[in-house]
């Protein structure tokens, strides 16, 4: 006995796609940068120092003087003589005019005038002892600095991003099908 038969015939669909594939684009620009580094103030003050070496008594001492110096000094010297010269002449011919009251007036004179003393005997330092003053004033530097700090501006500019979106679309390129047949 034949029994009919069922027969079963199937087609796969099959879908195609097309893929626009997504397109991005990204870019950083570089900051904006300026820094601008100012200069230091320096201040400097200072006073020098002083040395004052005087040394004119030392030269004295060994009998060096200037010319205003030694000038001024030997007119001293002169005018002392001339005024101790009148005082001794004077009391000279006061003792010789009181010649009649006795006394040998010329003897005692003559023997003033021939004797002389004897010059002392010792140690002299020349130039004496702390003749040179010195005298010294320190001075001082002061240096200050002050420093400024920089100035830096910066500017950050945002990324630029330009994205454009991918597409997919689908499309047949077989339908599905069935296909029923019957035998006997």
């Amino acid at each position: 006995m034949n029994f009919p038969q069922i027969q079963i015939r199937t087609t796969k669909a099959i879908l195609g796609l097309n893929i626009e594939k997504p397109i991005q684009h990204i870019e950083q620009p570089k900051a904006d940068l300026h820094i601008e580094q100012p200069p230091a103030t320096i201040t400097i003050s200072s006073k020098p120092a002083r040395l004052t070496i005087d040394q004119s008594k030392a030269w004295s001492d060994m009998g060096l003087i200037g010319p205003l110096a030694s000038t001024r000094k030997f007119a001293e010297e002169g005018h002392q003589a001339w005024l101790e010269g009148i005082a001794r002449r004077a009391q000279e011919g006061d003792q010789l005019m009181k010649i009649e009251n006795g006394g040998n007036a010329i003897a005692a004179i003559s023997a003033e005038k021939g004797l002389h003393p004897y010059k002392k005997l010792g140690i002299k330092f020349i130039p004496s002892v702390n003749s040179v003053d010195i005298d010294y004033q320190p001075g001082y530097l002061d240096i200050k600095i002050d420093r400024n700090k920089p100035i830096i501006d910066v500017k950050v500019n945002k990324p630029i991003h330009e994205y454009k979106p991918g597409d997919v679309s689908g499309y047949m390129i077989q339908y599905p099908s069935i296909k029923i047949d019957v035998k006997y």
